[in-house]
């Protein structure tokens, strides 16, 4: 297996290719889960279902936050187009970060299949 450094352009779009991964896999799941065996709606926010689904946020999130990290270790040691890379990158996954945070709220605090 390749390990490809944060200096790779490739990590320009790694970040938001895992958030789009993330949101069709959740939002897809969530949709299946309730036309097969949708949980009660009396049982509240706090299902099976919810909790799964934020789990896999959470997860993801913090997965992006330490790739922002390794970023921004990797931008302090180089200079020129490297740092731009790396910089840029780590700020993508940290955007991304947060894009799993604010779309998988609604996930763990309203009822799922309303």
């Amino acid at each position: 297996m390749v390990r490809l450094h944060f200096t790779h352009p490739i990590h320009l779009i790694i970040g938001l290719t895992l958030w789009s991964l993330w949101f069709v896999a959740v939002y897809s799941g969530l949709s299946v889960v309730c036309a097969v065996a949708p949980p009660l709606p009396e049982a509240g926010a706090l299902t099976g279902l919810n909790v799964a689904l934020g789990g896999v946020s959470l997860i993801t999130a913090v997965g992006l936050v330490a790739l922002a990290w390794g970023g921004c270790q990797v931008a302090k040691q180089h200079q020129g187009r490297q740092r731009f890379h790396a910089t840029v990158s780590a700020w993508l996954y940290l955007f991304s970060a947060f894009g799993v945070v604010f779309a998988g709220m609604p996930i763990i605090s309203v009822p799922p299949c309303l």
